[in-house]
């Protein structure tokens, strides 16, 4: 499905001019104009014509799109949200783009051409495009991961001080070598909590071990390769750091495979409190985000920004709690 950041790239445009052209909104160059239009009948681009005749108008729908459906915290903000969004009248229309730019773009086309009436992003990266949106008057709330651009409502995490406080906490109870896996740089959430990790070692007086860090994709088969690699180095970690849900599984499983015992021989605790956390052996000691409450006060601000356009862009902050358990405890 082409989209109009499609049109945009083709065109060598931004998203916000291919609008203008083809509602005619405002002055654009001749040439600009120009190479619009031929992108367009290049990729055979056809607006949706129910948004275009209700341009001043919105459905009663709202979009969510999210980085990792099957990442826990989303599931539990994804319920947060449709609470609040249902009883005020709007329906929620949930989006995969599993870390992918290309459909996180194709999303955002959606919400546009279907006039959708807010968007609420995990943004792939800090520097997604939000000009189509913003042209057209859709309001859009950043949950979990910051955006460059300050112009939005944001509910965020405190992820780098709980970060701070998962590793301090590792070190407060013997492990000496404490690793970190982390996600993927371009995701603030990952930097953030690489750099609380960072933090705790400071504090402690531990000189930071570049050999003790990783970065993974946020997947389970990173965190299994990570672990494997941080294990086959030439001093292994007694402990680590994981910064999501599902790295964590790979590294319970790599761990496994190797025949390392938690917590005896590594210590270990995890971003995110899934359920199973609770019920492997030993209990895993989590941070657990405010999901649910991320979801409600996400949607809580969207409706807000629907009523009040011209306010100031609000961020929300709210804080995770270490939630500690026998993997972090040595024996």
């Amino acid at each position: 499905m082409t989209t109009i950041y499609d049109v945009a790239k083709a065109a060598d445009v931004s998203a916000s001019t291919v609008s203008r052209v083809l509602n005619k909104r405002g002055t654009v160059d001749s040439t600009l104009a120009a190479r619009v239009h031929a992108a367009v009948a290049a990729l055979q681009y056809r607006p949706n014509s129910i948004a275009r005749n209700l341009r001043l108008q919105s459905t009663s729908v709202i979009a969510l799109i999210i980085s990792d459906i099957e990442n826990h915290f989303f599931t539990s903000m994804a319920r947060g949200l449709e609470d609040v969004a249902s009883r005020a009248g709007y329906s929620v229309v949930l989006c995969n783009a599993d870390e992918n730019s290309k459909k996180e773009r194709d999303y955002l086309g959606v919400a546009i051409g279907e006039r959708f009436a807010g968007v609420i992003l995990s943004p792939a990266t800090a520097n997604t495009d939000l000009s189509g949106l913003r042209d057209q008057g859709i309001p859009v709330v950043a949950i979990d991961r910051e955006l460059r651009e300050h112009t939005v409502d944001s509910v965020l995490v405190q992820t780098r001080s709980a970060a701070e406080r998962a590793t301090a906490h590792l070190l407060e109870h013997g492990f000496v070598r404490v690793a970190c896996i982390t996600g993927p740089s371009k995701a603030s959430t990952a930097e953030q909590r690489l750099a609380g990790y960072r933090d705790a070692l400071r504090r402690a007086g531990v000189r930071a071990d570049r050999t003790l860090a990783r970065h993974a994709d946020y997947k389970e088969g990173g965190g299994y390769a990570a672990m494997k690699s941080l294990l086959d180095g030439p001093q292994p970690p007694d402990a680590v750091f994981v910064a999501n849900e599902q790295m964590a599984l790979g590294v319970v499983s790599c761990l496994a495979d190797r025949g390392v015992r938690i917590p005896r021989d590594m210590g270990l605790v995890t971003f995110d409190d899934p359920p199973w956390a609770r019920i492997v052996s030993p209990p895993l000691t989590a941070v657990a985000q405010p999901s649910y409450d991320v979801g409600r006060t996400a949607a809580r601000l969207l409706l807000d920004r629907v009523l009040h356009r011209e306010a100031a862009p609000r961020t929300v902050w709210l804080e995770a709690e270490l939630r500690v358990r026998a993997s972090s405890i040595r024996p």
